[in-house]
C-alpha cells in the first residue's frame, strides 16, 4: 500500500539519527511501528541503546523486537526522540493523540534533545484542523469540561472503542473536538489548559525539530528553526 511504503520510508530515515549510548524516546502509531521494526533488527546487529516507550502498546512491541527498555526514573536525559503525527501544519505544529497516548507522548516528546516526526505525506496540511483535536479530561466532570471546551467553537465527542468508553493509559477519557480550522494552535493550545477538567492537548506546537516526510520513493526531511515553516 502506498501510505504504508511511505510511512516505512520515513521511519526509517529517523532510525539512522539513532547512535550508539543513546536514550531513546519511543513514540507511539503506525508510523513509529515501522521505526521499532528497523530499530529492532539495528539493536539485533549489535546497536546499544536504551528506550523509554510513550505507551503501552509501544512497551509491548518493543519488547517483542528486544529493544531494551527503561523509564524516566531510570535515566537524566533523553537524547532522541521519535514520533508519529495525526497532522503537521507548515509551521512545525502538530495534532497528535489519535492513537490515545498524547500525554505520555508529550512529556517524552518535550524532554527530548532533538525530536524528530515521520510521518508520511497525506499528514501534511496547510492548515490544522481538518484531524479532529484529542484532548485529554479527567473522567470526573467531563460533560462539563466538554460544555465548557465547546464554547470555543468545536463540537466534542467522547472517544469510544468497542462500544465503550476509550480509557488512556493514565485513566482519563479523551474528548475528540472538531475546529475544522485551527488558526492560532498555541493560543489554543493555552485556552484549553486553563480549563479545570483539561489534562492536556493534542496540540504540540513548534515542539519538533525535524520532519521526515514518506514520500512515493524516498524521505524528505525538514529541519526546523522553530521561525521557519516547510517549504
Amino acid at each position: 500500500m502506498k501510505q504504508d511504503q511511505q510511512k516505512k520510508l520515513a521511519a526509517e530515515e529517523a532510525v539512522k539519527w539513532i547512535k550508539d549510548g543513546m536514550v531513546v524516546g519511543l513514540g507511539s502509531g503506525s508510523t513509529v511501528n515501522w521505526m521499532l521494526e528497523k530499530l529492532g533488527e539495528k539493536v539485533q546487529q549489535g546497536l546499544q541503546i536504551t528506550g523509554i516507550p510513550s505507551s503501552k502498546k509501544t512497551e509491548r512491541l518493543a519488547k517483542q523486537l528486544g529493544i531494551p527498555l527503561t523509564d524516566s526514573s531510570s535515566v537524566s536525559r533523553i537524547d532522541i526522540a521519535i514520533d508519529g503525527a495525526d497532522e503537521v501544519d507548515r509551521q512545525f505544529n502538530l495534532i497528535k493523540g489519535g492513537g490515545g497516548s498524547l500525554v505520555r507522548e508529550k512529556i517524552v516528546d518535550a524532554h527530548a534533545t532533538e525530536f524528530i516526526v515521520i510521518v508520511d505525506e497525506s499528514k501534511l496540511v496547510s492548515t490544522l484542523g481538518k484531524f479532529p483535536l484529542p484532548v485529554e479530561v479527567l473522567p470526573f466532570g467531563w460533560e462539563l469540561t466538554a460544555r465548557t471546551i465547546a464554547e470555543l467553537g468545536c463540537e466534542p465527542k467522547i472517544r469510544e472503542r468497542n462500544g465503550e468508553r476509550f480509557i488512556s493509559d493514565n485513566g482519563n477519557y479523551i474528548l475528540d473536538c472538531q475546529f475544522n480550522s485551527i488558526q492560532n494552535p498555541q493560543q489554543l493550545h493555552e485556552q484549553l489548559k486553563q480549563m479545570t477538567g483539561v489534562v492536556e492537548t493534542g496540540l504540540f506546537v513548534q515542539m519538533a525539530d525535524r520532519i521526515i516526510i514518506g514520500k512515493e520513493q524516498t524521505a524528505e526531511e525538514i529541519v526546523a528553526s522553530k521561525d521557519e515553516s516547510i517549504v
